[in-house]
């Protein structure tokens, strides 16, 4: 699904969002990452929403955001109640939502200058 037509300059933008890739300007991605503002955290090794753990958020919860958009997958599936008790604690709000969801809310409050990132779980 394309997302964008007009390339923002200011943030990085999800021109297509699915469950096996994600494409950010014009770099497609294939593996589970994190996306801030001004940069992609390409590493985090993440395959399933199910196998998240408090330990494998700590570089979203390092970013200090107001709000995490919690992309997993095709579908979305909630995390353990361990996972979101650990945003919460830190009053991180945090939405979960399949891939293309968290890319089109991505886009929207990325370009209002909120403090947001979305972490995108690709398998």
């Amino acid at each position: 699904m394309e997302l964008n037509l007009e390339r923002p300059r200011d943030y990085l933008f999800v021109r297509k969002a699915g469950a096996r890739e994600v494409v950010i300007v014009d770099r497609p991605f294939r593996t589970s990452l994190i996306l801030c503002r001004d940069k992609v955290i390409d590493d985090w090794a993440v395959a399933d929403a199910m196998a998240l753990t408090p330990e494998r958020i700590e570089p979203i919860l390092a970013l200090s955001p107001d709000v995490v958009l919690l992309g997993t997958g095709a579908h979305q599936q909630f995390p353990s109640q361990a996972v979101l008790a650990a945003f919460l604690q830190r009053g991180i709000g945090v939405e979960v939502m399949d891939n293309a969801a968290a890319a089109r809310t991505w886009d929207i409050l990325a370009s209002e200058g909120r403090n947001v990132i979305a972490a995108f779980i690709l398998a």
